[in-house]
């Protein structure tokens, strides 16, 4: 069985899109489905790399009992097309610069949200400074991820 790779991409792979991948890896493990899933993150910019998680978002998340210890910003890179099975992106900025990073050949390319059924974006908690609905947007996101994921078996 090959295992299922999900990258996350929001802005600056600081506060939104490592969010989604602690998440995502902690629901896998939680429902006895590691070695099937795995997420990882990045970002469309460049001007977080090599910067760890937000803090306020490394204490939600630790709040939640999930430990983001050592994921430090990265850019998403072309060969990430061929790595991963699917790439989230957060918002409607985020889904234009991966269209136009990648040709979308596969349709690997969604939002997080979709998943749930919605079209809304997940706002950036580094402008909004509203980690908890950002949480909450990405918890009901990786859910509804997780649950097609496993319904398309």
């Amino acid at each position: 069985m090959s295992v299922t790779k999900v990258i996350f991409v929001c802005h600056g792979n600081i506060c939104r899109s490592p969010m989604a991948e602690f998440v995502f890896n902690d629901m896998v493990r939680k429902l006895g489905l590691e070695g099937k899933y795995h997420a990882d993150s990045a970002a469309t910019s460049s001007e977080e790399i090599g910067n760890p998680v937000y803090p306020p978002v490394r204490q939600l998340l630790a709040s939640k009992g999930i430990s983001t210890k050592g994921k430090t910003a990265r850019r998403i890179r072309k060969d990430d097309y061929g790595t991963y099975d699917l790439i989230i992106g957060m918002d409607s900025a985020n889904m234009r610069n991966l269209r136009y990073f990648f040709d979308d050949r596969e349709g690997k390319i969604h939002s997080l949200l979709s998943y749930a059924g919605s079209s809304r974006d997940i706002s950036d908690p580094w402008y909004t400074d509203d980690f908890e609905t950002c949480y909450s947007d990405v918890l009901e996101g990786v859910t509804a991820l997780i649950k097609s994921l496993e319904n398309a078996e």
